[in-house]
């Protein structure tokens, strides 16, 4: 895909502070300047999920910055590409937006080690989506 702009992905889920929150971390650490990211919730937590944090600095990345952002329908029109993890009916739909519904375990209240899997499943799906955008990943600084 040879595009004048870098294309611009959403990630969705309701609170903002887990699922969305290591999607959106993946595709900017694996995607760089060449992608657009974020991420939002229906009803944003006030914190994000510890256990997710944890997993996510076992990857190099660190997430204990983060704060979960509301969704707004100005965020869903600037994205070319919606990711929704759960959000059911509170996420806006608009014509000529690509949407994805990732269907994922929500680390909701779980430890780290219940957060791994998902963690991982979420990094597989995020390098697809790369893929899909031709973007190759930038190498791995572990």
């Amino acid at each position: 895909m040879t595009n004048s702009r870098k294309p611009s992905v959403l990630f969705v889920c309701v609170h903002n502070a887990g699922r969305s929150q290591m999607a959106a971390a993946f595709l900017t650490h694996l995607g760089g300047d060449r992608v657009e990211v974020r991420s939002a919730g229906s009803a944003p937590a006030d914190t994000v999920n510890p256990a997710v944090v944890e997993a996510m600095a076992e990857k190099g990345i660190d997430l204990s910055a983060q704060v979960p952002k509301v969704l707004t329908t100005e965020a869903v029109q600037a994205a070319d590409a919606v990711i929704t993890m759960g959000c059911g009916d509170a996420c806006p739909v608009f014509p000529g937006k690509k949407y994805l519904d990732w269907q994922l375990d929500d680390p909701a209240g779980r430890g780290v080690d219940a957060v791994r899997p998902i963690r991982e499943e979420i990094e597989r799906r995020v390098r697809a989506l790369l893929d899909d955008l031709g973007i190759p990943p930038r190498p791995q600084a572990r």
